[in-house]
């Protein structure tokens, strides 16, 4: 490990650029057999109208109504009707109309009669001569006499000929561009101008800022001034308002009747913690833990405010067994009136109320996405056959590194495999060899650039990204030939992957989820949802990275339950870059051989020297002694703020790579840029042109527009990245910035992430002291309060 890198950037050792991580991106595009008819239900009658559009052209010159019928009009009358026409047109006819007026009405008789004789013993000279092929026909006829006449004589092959003609040359049309769509606000559009004019009145009443008025007229819905004057703390319902900010709002509209007792007002800020403590990743709260959060927040009775949201509906309670993890826990209860309901019982019903339980509050939807998921995971887990003989088909392709993983998923509908970046070659055999058993597989990963990587592993492994054996059961023709890999996003949206059937299910027999540590419970309960029965599923990841940035610990809950297969893969990542980071996946911050400066520590004093030496790394010293290209090389600090945050890096290494005046909004062609259309969800993209329409942005080779309300918002620079935005990515360089005031928010996971952002090189500039070192050996991750491995226990028992 060197600790100096000026050694290193005096020495002039270009090496070859690497390919970089976006380049060769397959988008949902690329996948072959998955354009035109992907979408076409053959129940609609959709298909064949897509068809004919696709190829009017050609289907018109080979058989349509509008072609056949000039065609078999030709040649049915021999030429008749062409001979007619050439006739009327010159020759004798033309002599005896100029004459005419001069012949009697008996000798023109004689005339008419003699040119029809000689009509007639022309045509049986014609037919006992030679045939001139085209001379007489013209049109389609003509073009197909020449067309047999030139198969005859060899000058053209068969299948050029009656192959159809080419078609026309179409414009291709362009992808639209995908464009962030704004909140629905649940208002009718002739309405909806009205509303937000109504809910800004009522701001501007309180003395909120008026600009807040479409956003809170799109969250609380119809009629949402009346809402406000009747409840001022609804306002907590939009993002980004604190409770003092709603107080004050309250106390402008309510006078001396607003006060902290207020019913009101303890509901919402009860509502308003559990949507807080959702954005940290919990999906339920303890009571004791919600009691004091309450407290802290000036609600003067926290138990009555909690009744009075579960009363309400606005939130639900739950008990969990804490001595049995087996058994089935009680019930939720939604009010207390229920739980006073449930209390009475027979002596069996008492001592199950006397039993150890944890109380939980939780919001309904991340109640209900938890119990959803549950569900599906014990459905594919008991839907698979287990004595159908089937895993035994298996056994021939169970070889290498993989052939644990691969009996396990051939006896499991479930099975968890863990493991770092090298060990994502074992998933890609898998899927290799569920192929060559012909069935139909997806996988999917978080991030484009995980999806671009796993499928370069694919290709190696043998693999193709259609299925490219016949399946035990064929699938109907409108069935399109699977895509086997996504992105998470993509797949739930539809936008890729290999469809749904007229059930909504997936049409996959495995489906294989890598980086499964991001999944958060909504994503990974639609993704079990959507599972048909039979089907087998495999969570992929490595347990040391951050968690998912939505609510949830999916992946770590279903590890801690062990209700199925755990595969641990014994692949270790290569070179120092991987020495290092596996020690820290341990608690162990170890010196590693770096003999080709694969791992460089560069110690600081302070945040501006901090910036100083990150931009003269990404700018210089990497790029001249190592061979990685600035493009190539990412930065990642713990935060967005501070001295030497994400903003401050980000200006500085703009002047320094990209100087120019920002005008759009900040940004100029050829900005690197990170667009979170969702939170907690970053694609890495460039800056093309702005217009009107928005800012215009390539990401992950998809052209997207941003519409200026919105850039703001969703688009920053990406120079440099948080660990949490730049996880389910790899770069072959990276430059980790650990700053002096950085030091509260390094933690195991936090440095495990990034640094193994790094594939070929990694710099660590270091002013942090010893803080880096104890982060490794003793901070794990925050954890979070969840309820799935109780409910996923209760369905399924735990394996040995």
């Amino acid at each position: 490990m060197t600790t100096e890198p000026s050694a290193a950037a005096e020495k002039d050792e270009p090496g070859t650029p690497d390919a970089g991580p976006e380049s060769g991106m397959p988008g949902a595009g690329d996948q072959p057999g998955t354009e035109g008819r992907g979408g076409a239900s053959p129940d609609t009658g959709e298909g064949g109208a897509a068809d004919a559009a696709e190829g009017s052209p050609a289907d018109t010159a080979e058989g349509s109504p509008g072609g056949a019928g000039p065609l078999d009009g030709d040649a049915g009358a021999d030429g008749g009707a062409a001979d007619s026409t050439a006739e009327g047109t010159g020759g004798p006819g033309e002599g005896a109309a100029e004459g005419a007026v001069q012949l009697s009405e008996a000798e023109a008789e004689l005339a008419a009669q003699r040119e029809l004789r000689e009509r007639i013993e022309r045509r049986k000279a014609e037919k006992e001569g030679p045939v001139l092929a085209g001379t007489a026909l013209s049109g389609k006829a003509a073009d197909l006499l020449a067309a047999v006449r030139a198969v005859e004589s060899g000058e053209k092959p068969s299948a050029s000929v009656f192959s159809g003609p080419e078609p026309t040359p179409r414009r291709v049309a362009q992808e639209p561009a995908r464009r962030p769509q704004p909140v629905s606000s649940g208002v009718p559009a002739s309405m909806a101008s009205e509303s937000v004019e109504a809910v800004r009145t009522v701001l501007a009443r309180g003395g909120a800022p008026e600009a807040l008025a479409p956003q809170t007229a799109a969250t609380l819905g119809e009629g949402a001034d009346g809402q406000l004057r009747e409840d001022p703390w609804q306002l907590l319902r939009v993002a980004g308002v604190r409770p003092e900010q709603a107080d004050g709002f309250a106390r402008a509209l309510l006078g001396a009747e607003c006060g902290p007792d207020d019913e009101r007002r303890g509901r919402a800020v009860t509502v308003w913690l559990l949507e807080q403590a959702a954005l940290v990743g919990h999906t339920a709260l303890e009571a004791a833990a919600l009691h004091a959060a309450l407290a802290q927040r000036s609600v003067p009775d926290p138990d009555a405010a909690v009744q009075s949201a579960l009363a309400e509906g606005d939130a639900l309670v739950f008990q969990d067994a804490l001595d049995e993890p087996g058994s089935t826990p009680p019930a939720p209860r939604r009010s207390e009136e229920d739980a006073q309901d449930g209390a009475a019982g027979e002596d069996g019903e008492e001592a199950e109320e006397a039993r150890p339980v944890r109380v939980l509050i939780g919001l309904e939807r991340y109640a209900l996405a938890e119990e959803s998921l549950a569900d599906g995971l014990a459905r594919v887990v008991n839907s698979l056959p287990k004595e159908d003989g089937a895993a035994a088909a298996w056994e021939p392709v169970a070889t290498g590194s993989a052939a644990g993983l691969i009996r396990a998923v051939a006896g499991h509908g479930l099975v968890l495999h863990t493991g770092g970046e090298a060990s994502r070659a074992e998933p890609a055999s898998l899927v290799a060899a569920a192929l060559s058993l012909g069935l139909r597989v997806c996988a999917a990963a978080h991030h484009p650039d995980g999806r671009r990587r796993f499928a370069a592993l694919l290709a190696g492994a043998g693999a193709r990204e259609t299925r490219d054996a016949a399946p035990a059961t064929e699938p109907s023709p409108a069935e399109p030939s699977p895509t086997v890999v996504a992105t998470v996003a993509g797949l739930l949206s539809g936008e890729e992957g290999p469809g749904r059937d007229r059930d909504g299910m997936l049409r996959t027999d495995l489906l294989v989820v890598l980086d499964a540590p991001q999944l958060d419970v909504e994503s990974a309960a639609m993704l079990a949802e959507s599972l048909p029965d039979g089907s087998r599923l495999v969570l992929s990841g490595d347990p040391g990275v951050l968690w998912s940035a939505g609510p949830g610990r999916v992946f770590a809950d279903l590890l801690a339950a062990r209700v199925c297969p755990q595969i641990a893969s014994r692949t270790p990542d290569p070179g120092p870059v991987g020495e290092l980071v596996s020690g820290i996946g341990i608690g162990e911050l170890n010196q590693v051989e770096a003999p080709g400066k694969e791992v460089v520590i560069i110690p600081v004093r302070d945040a501006g020297e901090a910036v100083h030496r990150t931009v003269q790394l990404v700018a210089d010293s990497v790029p001249r002694a190592i061979g990685i290209p600035a493009e190539q090389t990412q930065v990642i600090t713990p935060g967005h703020g501070g001295a030497a945050g994400t903003r401050v890096l980000n200006a500085a290494l703009k002047e320094r790579l990209n100087p120019g005046p920002g005008r759009f909004g900040g940004f100029d062609p050829g900005d690197r840029v990170a667009y979170s259309a969702t939170p907690g969800r970053a694609v890495l993209g460039q800056v093309v042109t702005a217009d009107a329409a928005g800012l215009h942005l390539e990401c992950a080779g998809v052209p997207v527009v941003v519409p200026k309300e919105r850039v703001e918002q969703t688009v920053r620079h990406g120079w440099a990245l948080t660990a949490h935005q730049a996880v389910g990515v790899r770069w072959p360089a990276a430059v980790v910035v650990l700053p002096g005031d950085a030091a509260q928010a390094l933690s195991r996971p936090w440095v495990y992430t990034a640094f193994g952002r790094a594939d070929r090189h990694l710099s660590v500039v270091h002013g942090v002291d010893q803080a880096l070192p104890r982060a490794v050996a003793e901070i794990p991750a925050k954890p979070r309060t969840t309820r799935l491995p109780t409910l996923i226990t209760a369905q399924i028992p735990p394996s040995a």
